[in-house]
């Protein structure tokens, strides 16, 4: 897959494309991808997305709260495994902004050679977003463009899959429903520095994840299976989000994981985290004893869910 930024000197051939930002590249946006390959296979045309570094939210209607499901180049990395030809990177500036519909569209046939546009079941793009499908059909048919409708993407329960939907599934604790619309688990990845050591004097001891990302989304609160991916190799892991309200951590969020068979110095390695089940919420306990006693049990539930899960 090629990288397209604003500014290039190739003579692109003509593409089918795509527009959106693709957080999470989940399994509706994976449909949309695939038809996009299809169509551009059936004219003899390159395949492309048209997407944007940082999100609009950002930058226009700029929320300081709004997180996402991947970073730019996790995203990329997922795209580029999606059989398309083309990434047209687009900086989300006041000026694109600024565009109309037609005007954008325009942009895309002069600077990136787009033949066919396939838009969105739900996609509105162009200044305000005021303009629907009924209108992107008539700026085509005078600028020369094809547009397409995308065939809407349905889970079994016939629940349509958005980003807002899995970042919300997150933030209640349900990795394992935000990894069905995903189609993978969602992970975090950063490096893992050094904490208080309480987890090792207990006998669990931890690797503390500092994100390498604030604009990541984190899940809720509450102890969960994951995996952990170290140089390439997989481990189970229990891991641990909250401010450990046992040990009066105080308002200190962490992110810890203590690794099955495990015994190595990864202190500034950068590891990642992938989510598999939910286990139980945050608990404040009595004593440390009750709280090693409660991650015994924690160690044999989270080892039989990842044995379930290999």
């Amino acid at each position: 897959m090629q990288l397209l930024r604003f500014e290039h000197d190739e003579l692109l051939q003509p593409c089918v494309a795509t527009i959106g930002f693709f957080d999470g590249i989940h399994l509706g946006h994976r449909y949309l991808i695939r038809q996009v390959c299809e169509v551009a296979d059936q004219w003899g045309y390159k395949a492309a997305v048209v997407t944007f570094p940082v999100h609009p939210r950002q930058i226009v209607r700029y929320k300081p709260d709004f997180k996402l499901l991947t970073t730019w180049e996790e995203k990329l990395s997922i795209l580029s495994d999606s059989g398309l030809d083309y990434c047209i990177a687009l900086d989300f500036t006041e000026k694109l902004a600024a565009l109309s519909a037609k005007d954008f569209m325009l942009f895309l046939k002069n600077d990136f050679n787009v033949k066919v546009l396939l838009v969105g079941y739900d996609h509105r793009f162009g200044h305000n977003r005021s303009e629907g499908f009924a209108d992107y059909v008539k700026y085509g048919e005078e600028l020369g463009i094809k547009v397409l409708l995308n065939e809407v993407y349905k889970t079994d329960e016939n629940e349509v899959i958005s980003s807002s939907l899995i970042r919300n599934s997150l933030l209640l604790g349900k990795v394992s429903d935000a990894a069905k619309l995903l189609g993978y688990n969602y992970y975090l990845e950063g490096i893992v520095v050094s904490g208080r050591q309480l987890g090792r004097q207990i006998g669990y001891p931890t690797a503390n994840l500092k994100v390498d990302s604030p604009d990541k989304t984190i899940p809720a609160d509450g102890v969960y299976a994951a995996w952990v991916t170290i140089d390439g190799k997989r481990y189970g892991g229990m891991l641990s989000i909250g401010v450990r309200p046992t040990v009066n951590n105080g308002t200190d969020r962490t992110i810890e994981t203590h690794i099955f068979n495990f015994d190595s110095d990864i202190y500034g390695k950068m590891i990642r985290i992938s989510f598999v089940s939910y286990i139980r919420p945050e608990e404040k306990f009595g004593t440390l004893d009750e709280l090693i006693a409660q991650l015994h049990k924690d160690a044999e539930v989270t080892t039989h869910i990842l044995e379930l899960a290999t």
